[in-house]
């Protein structure tokens, strides 16, 4: 598993804890037969942390990561905002993507890091957002 370093900007760390999550998400997504096709896909409407695939559908995938619950859960984060942000993106991508045919969903996953428990917990949300 990926170390997660603590930087003393705050900034820095929550790229940092950002950058994890997404590498403990990849993992996961591996393990279970995913192919990994780019990581952080900039669009005009924002970032995708992961294109995967898994068969014939392609998988947008949103990564959440938190280490406490001061804030809520992680997936609370993915707003109606952020949903409609995650969907324009996901067009962007398709567009520039033209040899992306088939299927296609956006999932969230949610990992959060406890202190003192050096195991995250992971929950995958399949279809989280649907356009």
């Amino acid at each position: 598993m990926p170390a997660l370093r603590k930087e003393t900007s705050t900034g820095k760390y929550s790229k940092n804890l950002g950058h994890w999550g997404e590498s403990v998400a990849a993992e996961y997504l591996l393990e279970r037969g995913y192919l990994l096709l780019e990581r952080n896909a900039r669009t005009p409407y924002g970032e995708l942390d992961l294109v995967m695939s898994k068969g014939e559908v392609f998988v947008f995938i949103e990564v959440k990561t938190r280490t406490s619950q001061r804030y809520g859960y992680p997936e609370e984060s993915v707003t109606s905002a952020k949903k409609q942000h995650l969907l324009a993106a996901v067009q962007a991508y398709l567009l520039n993507h033209p040899e992306i045919v088939g299927d296609i969903r956006i999932d969230v996953i949610a990992i959060q890091r406890m202190k003192g428990d050096p195991t995250p917990k992971i929950v995958h949300y399949e279809n989280a957002v649907i356009g």
